[in-house]
């Protein structure tokens, strides 16, 4: 198994075989939370417009997701999971757009299979990846807003490479890291109101689901995500 771990846009557009794409904070968080209390599908797309045309389409979808860090003005949710965490979205449809996260997906198109990737479901996803066995594996890091590398994505690829190869990583330590460098702005004040405290600790927690998220294509520029929780 060759294993790759790749970063931002450009790492995305790279990906080949079983490819994951991850964003820990917090778009890929939230999205497990999401289906955790329920949700059927999130279509998962790069562009606001596309969100809002995704919603016209069917006025019962649900808008989720940011723009630098806010939630996008007309949506009903951010990219939060402390503002979906008690939501009952049981059969509800999700459409998600975010800076980093949902813009690898679609800039994926050379996968063979796309996931989601964040520490929340992080065991699921390796015991997916085990099971699948594919020659060439992706592990692409959104960074922040795609526009940086970050620390919390990379060590989440790290993390999965790790396991895969029959490693026991150091979460804990991985977490005290990312609390004193990306975390960082979770623990401003002047930030609580777009990222709160509660954030960075629900998507640091640690393998609290059991499913993967794989993608499937739509269209072009859309993504249907939805949940598996088996075969893995």
């Amino acid at each position: 198994m060759d294993i790759q771990i790749l970063q931002l846009v450009e790492g995305a557009q790279k990906a080949r075989g079983l490819t994951v794409i991850i964003d820990v904070f917090r778009a890929f968080s939230t999205a497990c939370y999401a289906f955790g209390n329920g949700a059927s599908e999130i279509l998962c797309t790069g562009e606001v417009d596309t969100a809002f045309r995704l919603k016209e389409e069917d006025p019962k979808r649900i808008l989720t997701g940011e723009r630098n860090e806010r939630m996008v003005e007309g949506f009903n949710f951010g990219n939060s999971p402390f503002q979906v965490e008690a939501v009952d979205f049981t059969e509800k449809t999700l459409v998600q757009t975010t800076s980093a996260g949902t813009r690898g997906m679609v800039n994926a198109s050379g996968a063979d299979e796309i996931l989601t990737g964040s520490f929340v479901n992080v065991e699921a996803i390796v015991k997916y990846i085990r099971n699948a066995d594919p020659e060439i594996v992706s592990l692409v890091c959104m960074g922040y807003a795609a526009e940086r590398p970050i620390e919390e994505d990379t060590f989440c690829a790290e993390y999965i490479s790790a396991r895969l190869k029959g490693e026991e990583p150091d979460f804990d330590a991985m977490a005290e890291t990312i609390r004193n460098t990306s975390g960082k702005r979770f623990f401003i004040a002047a930030n609580q109101g777009h990222a709160p405290s509660t954030d960075f600790y629900l998507c640091l927690d640690i393998n609290s689901f059991d499913f993967v998220l794989k993608a499937s294509p739509v269209k072009p520029g859309i993504l249907s995500l939805k949940k598996i929780t088996n075969g893995y």
